[in-house]
């Protein structure tokens, strides 16, 4: 009986001790090897806003693209290209802008919407897609109807972004 009151004192000594070593080792801070010190964080996020993105330009090396997830150049390119036309949504992570319909005032009676596509972090020439959609107000004006674009114009708008994006890299070649 001594026996069994000794070992289960012993036992109930062990997890005594075993928890307060384990309360004792909460106060003790951890840091990470990599992590970078509140200062150094600051100095990185400045005059960025979200962190690496630098949506407002600013000094940046030739190859650096802005923590977007595609081009940079062709990316600023196509909404400068596309500016005339009400955004829906833009992603800069997907590569994907969206436009609202637009109708020219010139033509009340057709509309655009186009959908640009961003294909990849290098500045290519089949690097950027574009898709354009037209429709015509039927006779009535009740109803919009599809109608088709010419087979030059998502090329034409291509080709456009592409001009810019040219554009911009020398700029930004020339201000380094």
């Amino acid at each position: 009986m001594i026996a069994r009151l000794t070992s289960r004192h012993a036992l109930r000594i062990v997890a005594a001790l075993t928890m307060l070593s384990l309360a004792a080792c909460e106060g003790v801070s951890r840091e990470r090897a990599d992590a970078d010190g509140a200062e150094d964080r600051i100095r990185k996020e400045s005059g960025k806003l979200f962190g690496d993105i630098n949506l407002l330009g600013g000094q940046n090396d030739a190859n650096e693209n802005n923590g977007i997830g595609v081009n940079g150049f062709l990316w600023r390119a196509s909404l400068d290209t596309i500016s005339f036309l009400p955004l829906t949504s833009a992603d800069p992570f997907g590569g994907v802008i969206i436009t609202d319909w637009y109708t020219p005032p010139e033509s009340p009676a057709e509309r655009f919407k186009v959908t640009v596509y961003i294909l990849g972090r290098e500045l290519r020439a089949d690097g950027v897609r574009v898709s354009v959609f037209r429709q015509k107000r039927e006779a009535t004006g009740a109803d919009w109807l599809d109608a088709s674009t010419g087979k030059n114009t998502s090329t034409s708008l291509e080709n456009a972004i592409l001009s810019r994006a040219r554009e911009l890299r020398v700029s930004s070649a020339d201000r380094q």
